[in-house]
């Protein structure tokens, strides 16, 4: 059984969800992100999604590719981010790490050696944003051999054929893109939402976790009343636009990241409370 598997499972248990924090690894420098995940867990965190920083990153908005480009800018490369993950390992050895980027560097690093160095750090989930369903059956089963899980992403304008594979390769979880554009749009209509997730739980058992446009509070606890998981991004990556190097700064972004995380998480387990 993975570590995603296990959380949730026991999320399922205690009838709460999800609440499941995006940063960007090497944001904004590589010194900050091992201990800014500890504190994503501190503050509720089930498990996380680290962003692997990408030139060309094609379903990002403006905050999550800026987080990216700060980080390139750091200096950090994928197998940085994964020895990120193997850091985090020393101290936690119980909260799934999902690491969320693009083919290119994976494909030069070397499926076999990216799979190999995933399961050394520590990796739990891959979601690679731009791997084809069509095309991922031999990656998602190195992954599966060494008991980590294929994410994929699901829209709402994903066509028949391309969710039928989906279905067929992802495992942990889904990942429902609630909205038609890219990370941080801006308008989130929950009862397509709500639609939507429901139908997708109709063909499978596997969690459905819902990203892009949850900003705050009152959102996830909207959307997780359908959802198994709420995926936060931009609304915590934003804090680190402006920090430059000042320590002050980045403990000011970090504080006010850790205030958002309280107020998601306590509007998640308020869902537990009325629903128990």
């Amino acid at each position: 059984m993975t570590r995603i598997k296990s959380t949730f499972d026991t999320l399922k248990s205690q009838n709460k969800k999800a609440l499941i924090p995006y940063v960007m690894a090497g944001d904004p420098n590589p010194s900050v992100t091992v201990d800014l995940l500890h504190d994503l867990v501190a503050h509720g965190a089930d498990m996380i999604e680290l962003g692997l920083p990408f030139s060309d990153p094609m379903a990002d908005g403006p905050t999550v590719s800026l987080a990216g480009e700060r980080a390139l800018a750091a200096g950090t490369s994928t197998r940085d981010a994964l020895d990120m993950v193997a850091k985090f390992r020393e101290k936690d050895s119980s909260t799934p790490i999902i690491i969320m980027g693009y083919l290119n560097p994976v494909e030069i690093i070397g499926y076999d050696k990216f799979v190999a160095r995933c399961t050394e750090a520590g990796v739990d989930g891959v979601l690679m944003v731009d791997l084809p369903p069509a095309e991922a059956g031999d990656f998602t089963q190195k992954l599966q051999d060494h008991d980590m899980n294929g994410i994929f992403l699901l829209s709402p304008t994903t066509l028949a054929k391309r969710r039928k594979q989906v279905l067929t390769h992802c495992s942990g979880y889904i990942y429902y893109v609630s909205l038609k554009g890219v990370t941080g749009s801006a308008t989130l209509n929950t009862d397509d939402v709500a639609t939507q997730v429901q139908a997708i739980k109709a063909d499978t058992d596997l969690p459905v976790c819902v990203g892009f446009g949850i900003r705050d509070g009152e959102s996830a606890k909207v959307v997780g009343q359908h959802a198994d998981g709420v995926i936060v991004g931009s609304a915590l990556v934003q804090n680190f636009a402006n920090v430059g190097e000042d320590a002050i700064a980045i403990a000011n972004a970090r504080a006010n990241i850790m205030a958002k995380m309280d107020e998601l998480r306590a509007a998640l387990d308020s869902l537990s409370v009325t629903t128990a």
